[in-house]
């Protein structure tokens, strides 16, 4: 069946196209001369035909798409399932859609959608994760749009890009003062990231929280200032599945002087290393505490309970498109920054070290 058209509804209301127009488009309310009787008619053509507005049409019309790109690093994790939940909110509580993508936690992945998203019709981009802006062609790409003012903000820091900053540095110091009250001496991480970053090499990443470096340096200059040695035993590189969690957290626990404390860089990793501490007959807290980040919902309904790191996403999601959508109404405004505080959440997979 043939879609109805404005020229449709325009014939069976009996007025012209530009009436249809004008009603359509919110015009009709005392901004161009047409009565209520003839607003309403055209209404109820439109109800009777099932006629919908072409979104592409009108986008070229107000040069406004009403369409934001969302950038997460990975799908897989449910902490960015929050920040998307937020940013969606916050879009729908103003009639804006979202376009979200994945980088799945690879630079050359993220790189080509940030190019394809350049090249689409939005009226802005969301980023999160610093990786993104690792090759010149990103960064050239980068350049052209803010040169042409066009709107883009970040979750994590960037100098000249309007940012939402929240990171786990000060949450992982009160972490570690929490493990080293306890007495826990021998302390080891696991380190979960894609494989393909670790040809980035760590100072290639900056201080990407979402690669977890704000964890690892914070982790190792907690352990320098107690005076404790930052053994590299201790520390595992992994991907980034509960799988990958759960082989870390088996190598650690099988060592001669296994560590009393385990840190995970998410709650994904710290369920793996739970299920490896049962499966070696280890009790959680009283063989070995545990802690993860981001808070997942699934951290808290655990056996025991996780002990983790929030940084509030939903409100992180919020807080970015706000700023977004301030640079969308006003392209030449200075730079802005929110911060955004983590918060460490004690619960029952933490207690005393074993004598």
């Amino acid at each position: 069946m043939k879609r109805p058209t404005q020229v449709d509804v325009a014939r069976l209301a009996g007025v012209s196209t530009a009436t249809v127009s004008y009603v359509v488009n919110g015009l009709a309310d005392g901004r161009v001369p047409i009565s209520e009787e003839t607003r309403q008619r055209v209404l109820e053509v439109i109800e009777e035909l099932g006629y919908e507005p072409d979104a592409r049409a009108q986008a070229l019309r107000s040069g406004s798409t009403q369409t934001v790109g969302l950038i997460l690093p990975d799908i897989h994790n449910p902490h960015f399932w929050q920040t998307a939940d937020g940013v969606e909110q916050e879009l729908r509580a103003v009639g804006y859609h979202l376009l979200l993508s994945s980088a799945d936690l690879n630079p050359d992945h993220g790189r080509k959608i940030f190019k394809e998203l350049s090249r689409r019709r939005t009226d802005g981009v969301i980023l999160m994760s610093a990786f993104i802006f690792q090759s010149e062609e990103t960064q050239e790409i980068l350049n052209k749009l803010l040169k042409r003012r066009f709107p883009i903000a970040k979750i994590g820091e960037h100098p000249t890009i309007d940012c939402v900053v929240s990171n786990y540095e000060a949450a992982t110091q009160e972490v570690m003062a929490y493990l080293l009250a306890l007495q826990h001496r021998r302390i080891g991480l696991i380190y979960g990231v894609r494989p393909s970053w670790d040809t980035l090499g760590i100072a290639d990443l900056s201080v990407d929280s979402a690669g977890g470096l704000d964890r690892l340096l914070s982790y190792q200059d907690c352990l320098r200032a107690a005076g404790l040695p930052v053994d590299p035993e201790l520390m595992v590189t992994c991907g980034a599945t509960v799988e990958d969690g759960y082989q870390a957290a088996l190598q650690l626990l099988r060592l001669p002087a296994r560590p009393t404390a385990l840190l995970a860089i998410n709650d994904l990793l710290a369920i793996g290393a739970l299920r490896a501490a049962s499966d070696l007959g280890l009790r959680v807290p009283a063989d070995l505490s545990l802690v993860g980040y981001d808070d997942i919902p699934l951290s808290s309904y655990l056996s025991p309970r996780l002990t983790t790191s929030s940084k509030d996403m939903i409100r992180v999601g919020r807080e970015v498109v706000k700023l977004l959508l301030a640079r969308i109404q006003d392209p030449d405004r200075s730079h802005q920054r929110v911060d955004v505080h983590a918060q460490f959440i004690i619960r029952e997979s933490t207690g005393p070290a074993p004598f």
